[in-house]
């Protein structure tokens, strides 16, 4: 009986503390409550919810807060595009322009046709292959080829071909530029889709030097500079660069280019 008395005790004791915590926890709650501008929530609701921070913020919650206190600019999710930036700016009854898009090219043509200094065994990632003496081919400035654009990527859009150069697919970019960030020779960088003209090489090296390793990277001859009719190629310590505000895509440099590293696409 008194075993039955100390157990009834017990749950009443038990029940009773449970009962204390709840009541300072809705009271912590009401006190301590932090409120939340609504327009944060539905700005949230229309974001594609990928947290991949390519707005440049810790995720789409921080991004939403931060467009509705007028710190982001609405249309800086890149993932989103135009048509989340579109239905944001309706949200806070702002109109938005569409821009035009841009996705990644690769500046690199190298591949197998750059020799390869040594044979790498390892982890396959360009990272790791970097660590060995700036990598096992023979352009230092080269692509790796060994997919850590690839496995950067959130939505599948790069792939590595049979030539072991990235390809970038443009209708599943969704232009994050978290492949950008990971390649560490910088091969990838954002071009429009009206820039029909790339240099498909990084390499800084003297003439002699890269004809050593590789079969088309730029050699500094400065053939194209004197070719282009509109003045927007000129080559800047042995690499062609070309002026996106001067350039035509007139593909007179292209043609004349010896080494085949100037692109038309």
């Amino acid at each position: 009986m008194n075993f039955t008395v100390f157990i009834l005790e017990s749950m009443a004791i038990l029940g009773g503390l449970g009962l204390l915590v709840g009541v300072m926890l809705v009271v912590a709650s009401k006190k301590f409550k932090v409120e939340t501008n609504p327009l944060v929530e539905e700005v949230i609701g229309v974001l594609p919810g990928a947290n991949c921070g390519a707005c440049g913020y810790a995720g789409c919650s921080d991004f939403a807060e931060r467009v509705v206190n007028e710190s982001a600019p609405i249309d800086g999710c890149p993932v989103g595009g135009f048509e989340v930036a579109k239905e944001v700016g309706g949200i806070l009854g702002q109109d938005v322009s569409e821009g035009e898009k841009e996705i990644p090219y690769v500046r690199c043509n190298g591949g197998v046709n750059c020799v390869d200094r040594f044979n790498y065994v390892g982890i396959e990632d360009c990272k790791a292959v970097m660590m060995l003496s700036d990598g096992e081919k023979g352009c230092s400035y080269g692509c790796m080829g060994r997919g850590t654009c690839v496995r950067a990527c959130p939505f599948g859009a790069i792939t590595i071909r049979d030539n072991h150069l990235p390809e970038v697919n443009p209708y599943l970019c969704r232009s994050c530029g978290l492949c950008t960030g990971a390649c560490p020779n910088q091969i990838l960088a954002f071009t429009k889709a009206s820039e029909k003209v790339h240099v498909r090489c990084r390499s800084h090296d003297k003439g002699k030097a890269v004809k050593a390793v590789c079969t088309v990277g730029c050699i500094g001859c400065k053939i194209c500079e004197k070719t282009c009719p509109e003045d927007a190629i000129k080559v800047t310590n042995f690499l062609a660069e070309i002026d996106r505000e001067k350039c035509t895509g007139c593909g007179a440099c292209v043609e004349k280019c010896p080494q085949h590293s100037i692109e038309l696409r």
